[in-house]
């Protein structure tokens, strides 16, 4: 039996299998380059946790439900200049998730709020918070079901537990039945517990008529704007670009404009 068989019952009792996948290597590595003791354990070690940290963060990405693997270096900044870059990128340092603030995203159909709120979903992810993505309507549609199975407190609960919640899409249609009463009980439950991001295409101004009754609008939009950073998009679509001004194709490439 080789030193390596007794080492794994000992490793998992202490629950560090996971160092067996680099101690062959980090081994031969030692004795090749003459490393200390000290040196190789603590590279054995490090391999341990950036093992688990990869772990963890996989976890996180595929609890939070994310619609697509969507990053701000994947976020072409240049389409529409007016973008607020800056204020992008301050939210995707995840400081507002540990602050327990409210984004809300504003703008036209197409201008990329939902990628910027996937991102900053995939950022908060990686600084080591729980998050959970979800569209308005699948929100509603769930909390609708729970009503039906009596599970809507169960419902609510996984809504409210993670550091970060993103509701993309609110305000596409009018909101109806109980759905006003159950994103209030969103907002209520959250509020300076964690942090909310909302996308919509409609102006913060208009988010007080989807409650219909004006108590309830006057109590949600408090919590919302309390504590809350507002990211206001504008420029073109990325789905229906521009034509693009003629003779733009000769100057980008001048061979291909003769070709035609």
């Amino acid at each position: 039996m080789s030193s390596t068989d007794d080492l794994v019952p000992i490793l998992k009792k202490l629950r560090l299998s996971g160092l067996l996948h680099t101690l062959t290597l980090r081994t031969r590595q030692a004795v090749d380059d003459g490393l200390p003791f000290e040196e190789f354990l603590f590279r054995l070690l490090a391999d341990e946790v950036e093992r688990r940290d990869a772990k963890q963060l996989a976890q996180r990405l595929r609890r939070a439900q994310f619609e697509s693997a969507k990053t701000l270096e994947d976020f072409d900044f240049t389409f529409n200049p007016k973008i607020q870059k800056a204020k992008i990128i301050d939210l995707a340092t995840a400081a507002f998730v540990a602050r327990q603030e409210n984004v809300l995203v504003v703008g036209p159909s197409g201008v990329g709020k939902s990628h910027v709120a996937q991102a900053i979903g995939h950022r908060a992810c990686r600084c080591g918070h729980s998050a959970l993505y979800v569209t308005a309507n699948r929100l509603f549609t769930e909390l609708r079901a729970a009503r039906a199975d009596r599970s809507y407190d169960r419902k609510l609960q996984r809504l409210t537990s993670p550091d970060l919640l993103v509701i993309d899409d609110l305000g596409l249609r009018p909101l109806r039945q109980e759905e006003p009463e159950d994103l209030y009980e969103v907002i209520r439950q959250r509020y300076e517990h964690g942090a909310t991001l909302i996308t919509s295409n409609r102006a913060i101004e208009e988010w007080a008529a989807l409650f219909g009754e004006e108590l309830l609008a006057s109590a949600a939009m408090d919590r919302l704007l309390h504590h809350c950073h507002i990211l206001v998009m504008e420029g073109h679509s990325y789905r229906n670009p521009p034509p693009r001004p003629r003779g733009a194709a000769a100057r980008e490439d001048p061979k291909r404009a003769v070709a035609n």
